[in-house]
């Protein structure tokens, strides 16, 4: 199976991919810093929707290169709470953006959707860490 726009957008994959990696790692240090059990569970919900976004776009690539990727972190967590939140808030905002994008660029419909899906669920998640940033109590 061929890629949409081949090595752009195999690079794109591979992106999205360390993009999500690097989320997971940072989201598991956030939850450990954060300040209640609920703050914590609910980030733990976000990263297994990173871990779901990882795993689907991981068989994507392999699907398209027929290649194992090593994932990267690309970006490293900040080590407070806040800084981390507001890490994590401005990321997930450009990756809404990133998908929409990789969703407009894919001809399948099946990627498309994908990447539409992961959008959502990253603005969800956007939504979360803003309420967590303007939580002062």
């Amino acid at each position: 199976m061929r890629p949409e726009g081949s090595n752009q957008f195999v690079n794109k994959l591979e992106k999205a991919i360390n993009g999500e990696f690097s989320a997971i790692a940072c989201y598991k240090k956030l939850a450990k810093m954060a300040p209640s059990d609920e703050i914590r569970e609910t980030i733990n919900e976000i990263r297994q929707d990173e871990i779901r976004h990882y795993q689907g776009f991981l068989q994507m690539y392999t699907s398209f290169t027929g290649l194992q990727l090593t994932p990267k972190i690309s970006e490293e967590c900040p080590d407070s709470y806040e800084k981390g939140l507001e890490f994590a808030f401005k990321d997930e905002q450009k990756t809404v953006d990133f998908y929409l994008q990789m969703a407009d660029e894919a001809t399948d419909v099946n990627i498309k959707e994908q990447f539409k899906r992961a959008a959502a669920d990253e603005q969800n998640h956007a939504v979360w860490f803003l309420f967590f940033m303007m939580d002062k109590d």
